[in-house]
């Protein structure tokens, strides 16, 4: 076995190595991908929001996680070091925490990619070695059932879906993954194509009681890159047969006995081809659809993508709230009446007090928008990947050590927090899934905001950085982008170095953009920019060149589908791809945000708060104070509201509880001026 995986990890390292691209979707070799992924590292922040946020991720998110998940609180490193016999004790945590280590080796990685700094690469290599050797002799790895659990005892391989085997096997394929195109070496991935091989061992051909395995299904996700790593057709095959399983397998009334991890909420009732609309766990759904469009990139297969444009569709038009967020309901049920959980629900049901939008759940809308635009070479998909990635900083503070799991719309103080509910962020959240996922996010967002078509560069993200990498013909590109995005809406490109041979520059005109103006070297490009779509700037570029765009920031009131009965006559601000709310700190004391109405014809001007530590431009203007002290279910409505005039400010709802416990809401009542 290990001469197999030496000879293996040669193959792997020539195939990564004539590889042109190593992008977090090492997507360069892939026939059916219209724009391919950047180098790690290509791409870095130089200044503005997300170097401000790279920063803080570098400094402070990824090293105070990492004394979290290897101290007494996390815990998830002592499970390593119990399964590898160098330390006495049981498992704890949940089932899932190899996995949230695994994210956040990830994120340590990206952060590595861009500092270099070989006190990391030092840390994850003794990881690295504490994990290989928890590695049981088949390649099996889940110390969940390797390790007596504290609470559940001994568990057995395979016993259960809910033990998430599958989950944890699909981020160490994804970590290792990286971590081999990020160092070059082979360590991670070794233990990687261990485990890989013995997932085909397992299930190629697959016994009838495993055929329903996969319940949270990253594994997907991490046989397509391993595929993309090594070549193995078998891991892609593999990723395929754990998708055409979906759906095909029915249930068996001892099933009900476990009745929340059947059916809709696992999405197990309609084969994915044949699935009409998104369904159940919101995570689950979006990693799935996620791992099926990496498939579909390297298989073309027409029937898989177009079901993954039905689901686009109905997440994005039918099912997603304002922020970008997913999840509607804690509890609920699908339409086909199965139990679900932290899930999907009907179309336009968008609560807004009990929104779940787990954080988990959001950034994996982002990476289902990301693929799909990689697949279609479409703008609009880009605009989600933006919306998630400013407003799904709602799960951490503004310090970096502080999460949210829930994303709500609206808050009171009167709300029951449920398990995973907390009135403040919390510094440890014991389902722990949701923080390394988007501190990963924060780490990688740089690799999101370019890819390489056919002959040029498409600019996906806006704001300060610079960009060295190798066209998909093999020439050198350097540019550097000036913006204080999203806050100014001013953007300027400059062509650092390039071919002669003209090539085109797409740039990203988000669909709320409209009025958007491009120049060239300081005179009109002559090229329209249609909100909603890429503006292409072909030229013979050469150095010194300035592209520059001028994005209206302005803030406008949303309305939501008259469908959406939980918005009917109410409102909500956004400026650019921020969304804003009203919290009470900025409300006279003992007011409830209940009581606060928007004039229609508010006039809101950009403005500061000092206790927002991260400079967010806040909107100031005048809303409505309704005094209400009815404490009745209903009431006669016998005189016209009386309501009186404050100015105020609103502020980004990423931002929101950063200033004590709060009240908050993003829709507010209209009151027509």
């Amino acid at each position: 076995m290990k001469n197999m995986s030496i000879a293996l990890c040669a193959v792997t390292l020539a195939v990564a190595a004539s590889a042109q691209q190593q992008g977090i979707i090492n997507n360069a070799a892939s026939e059916h991908v219209k724009l391919k992924s950047v180098n790690i590292g290509d791409c870095q922040w130089t200044d503005g929001f997300w170097a401000d946020k790279f920063k803080l991720c570098e400094e402070v998110m990824v090293p105070h996680m990492g004394e979290l998940l290897k101290g007494d609180v996390g815990f998830a490193y002592d499970n390593f070091k119990i399964a590898a016999d160098l330390k006495e004790g049981m498992h704890q945590g949940m089932k899932w925490h190899d996995g949230d280590f695994y994210k956040w080796m990830e994120a340590s990685i990206y952060v590595y990619a861009i500092n270099k700094d070989p006190a990391i690469l030092k840390d994850i290599d003794e990881c690295i070695e504490v994990i290989g050797k928890a590695q049981a002799d088949d390649g099996y790895l889940s110390t969940q059932t390797q390790v007596p659990m504290k609470k559940q005892g001994k568990q057995e391989r395979w016993s259960n879906r809910q033990l998430h085997e599958m989950y944890n096997s699909g981020h160490l394929m994804t970590s290792a993954c990286i971590h081999h195109r990020v160092t070059g070496q082979d360590n991670f991935l070794n233990i990687a194509i261990k485990h890989a091989d013995f997932l085909c061992e397992t299930f190629m051909p697959c016994p009838e009681e495993l055929k329903r395995f996969g319940f949270n299904q990253t594994q997907i996700m991490g046989l397509a890159e391993m595929y993309r790593e090594t070549g193995k057709k078998q891991y892609l095959k593999l990723a395929e047969q754990f998708i055409n399983r979906r759906g095909t397998s029915g249930m068996e009334p001892a099933d009900f006995a476990s009745y929340k991890f059947i059916g809709d909420m696992v999405q197990e009732r309609t084969p994915l081809r044949k699935a009409k609309e998104a369904a159940g766990h919101a995570v689950l759904a979006l990693y799935y659809y996620a791992g099926a469009a990496d498939v579909y990139a390297e298989t073309g297969e027409k029937a898989l993508i177009d079901a993954l444009d039905r689901m686009w569709d109905s997440v994005v038009n039918h099912k997603m709230y304002i922020t970008g967020a997913c999840g509607q309901t804690h509890h609920g049920v699908s339409s086909k009446v199965d139990m679900v959980h932290e899930a999907f629900i009907a179309d336009y049901m968008m609560p807004n007090s009990s929104a779940y939008n787990e954080t988990c759940a959001n950034i994996c809308n982002g990476m289902f928008s990301y693929r799909m635009q990689s697949i279609h070479g479409e703008s609009k998909y880009g605009d989600i990947v933006e919306l998630v990635l400013y407003n799904t900083l709602s799960g951490i503070s503004q310090e970096g050590t502080h999460y949210f799991y829930t994303n709500p719309l609206r808050r009171t103080f009167d709300k029951k927090m449920g398990i995973t509910d907390y009135a403040d962020r919390a510094p440890y959240i014991p389902c722990f899934c949701c923080p390394p996922n988007l501190v990963r996010t924060i780490a990688k967002s740089s690799n999101w905001a370019y890819s390489l078509a056919d002959n040029g560069v498409a600019v996906n993200l806006y704001g300060g950085n610079k960009l060295a990498t190798k066209m998909l013909d093999g020439s050198e590109l350097k540019l550097k982008q000036e913006s204080n995005y999203p806050w100014d809406g001013a953007v300027k490109i400059t062509m650092e170095s390039c071919k002669k041979d003209a090539f085109d520059v797409m740039l990203r005109i988000p669909a709320w953009a409209e009025g958007t103006t491009i120049k060239v070297n300081g005179k009109d490009a002559g090229i329209k920019a249609t909100a909603g779509q890429f503006a292409t700037v072909s030229n013979a570029w050469k150095t010194g060149d300035v592209i520059e765009l001028d994005i209206p920031m302005e803030a406008k009131l949303m309305v939501g589908n008259p469908l959406i009965e939980e918005t009917r006559n109410q409102a909500a601000i956004k400026r650019g791809p921020l969304v804003y709310c009203m919290e009470t700190p900025d409300l006279p004391k003992d007011t409830s945000i209940l009581n606060v109405y928007l004039p229609s014809d508010i006039k809101l001007k950009p403005s500061t708060d000092p206790r927002l530590t991260d400079g967010a431009v806040t909107l100031a203007g005048k809303v409505l104070l309704y005094d209400d002290e009815q404490d009745a279910m209903y009431r006669t409505l016998e005189n016209k509201p009386k309501m009186k005039k404050l100015q105020t400010q609103f502020v980004p709802y990423y931002a929101w509880s950063n200033r004590g416990t709060a009240e908050m809401s993003v829709w507010l009542p209209l009151v027509w001026e």
